[in-house]
């Protein structure tokens, strides 16, 4: 494998605004980064650069420290430091942001997503390599299950210790590359969310050094799977992303409660659309339609 080759300014800034898109949707719950990244082209690119790096940190824990070195020198870093930055820099300014709108919004914020799932179902079926009716088939028993399981909460856990939070990171980060599942719901279905919210926004670093621990762990063994996976059953693959972008509509429904009850308790419960429907149906067309075109944009490009 050559070494990276160093792209322009312009193409680093564009892939730090990419990795910014990621981390400020992997906020939401129902909403996956990974989605994002699929839809903007560099889902698979992002899979490998962090198997890569994941392969790199294996032969440190090895103690095969010059093996690291030369694995780390094929890691496509050019690509992945600005993608990191910028999802982490969306994460540590949009904490707070996302968590007013949640609350005082939820019902336009929840539409908004809702119709960048719709468009990033539209666009993950166009990248199938040979659709057919077995991806069909696959999406449609993937979307029904996973509308099910999303439906399920758990009661918020009282007092987490910092070894929960490395648990937390290791399964909020496997659906953060996943699309259709969404890391911050994962954190929400294990009673997590908001004290890995509150943990963010006060700066508490026992907590954020755990979860940033099971983050990279997770990350790491996920990624080697889905690589191999992606490789070798790419079109099946993304027919079950497509069957859990399907399922995540549950959770993004905007009627009763928007996103639902933030405390994570309680079942998902759907409901018909207020006498104000039109507002957030329109900000859901708008959405789709934004993630239609950028799709095709990010084609034309390539």
């Amino acid at each position: 494998m050559s070494r990276p080759v160093r792209p322009s300014a312009a193409s680093l800034l564009l892939l730090a605004l990419r990795g910014f898109a990621i981390g400020s949707a992997d906020l939401v719950p129902g909403v996956s980064g990974g989605t994002v990244a699929l839809v903007s082209g560099i889902y698979p690119r992002l899979v490998s650069a962090v198997d890569a790096g994941a392969r790199s940190a294996g032969r440190v824990f090895k103690g095969d420290f010059r093996g690291a070195l030369r694995a780390a020198g094929r890691v496509d870093r050019w690509f992945l430091t600005p993608v990191v930055a910028g999802a982490a820099l969306a994460v540590l300014s949009l904490a707070r942001v996302v968590e007013d709108l949640l609350a005082d919004h939820p019902v336009r914020t929840a539409a908004v997503f809702f119709g960048l799932i719709a468009g990033s179902v539209w666009v993950a079926w166009r990248i199938i390599r040979e659709p057919g009716a077995l991806h069909g088939a696959v999406a449609g028993l993937v979307g029904i299950g996973s509308f099910i399981l999303f439906g399920l909460r758990s009661s918020v856990i009282t007092d987490p210790g910092w070894y929960v939070f490395v648990g937390a990171g290791a399964l909020a980060i496997c659906a953060f590359i996943l699309p259709g599942v969404s890391g911050s719901f994962m954190l929400l279905a294990i009673g997590m969310y908001q004290h890995v919210l509150a943990t963010i926004n006060d700066a508490r670093l026992v907590q954020l050094v755990g979860f940033a621990i099971g983050a990279a762990v997770g990350l790491g063994l996920f990624a080697r799977f889905l690589h191999r996976s992606m490789d070798r059953h790419h079109d099946r693959v993304v027919a079950v992303m497509i069957g859990l972008m399907l399922g995540s509509f549950r959770i993004l429904w905007p009627w009763p409660a928007g996103l639902g009850d933030e405390t994570g308790s309680g079942a998902t419960a759907l409901g018909a659309p207020g006498p104000d429907f039109a507002v957030p149906v329109g900000l859901a067309a708008a959405a789709a339609f934004v993630v239609v075109g950028f799709s095709a944009w990010v084609r034309r490009r390539a």
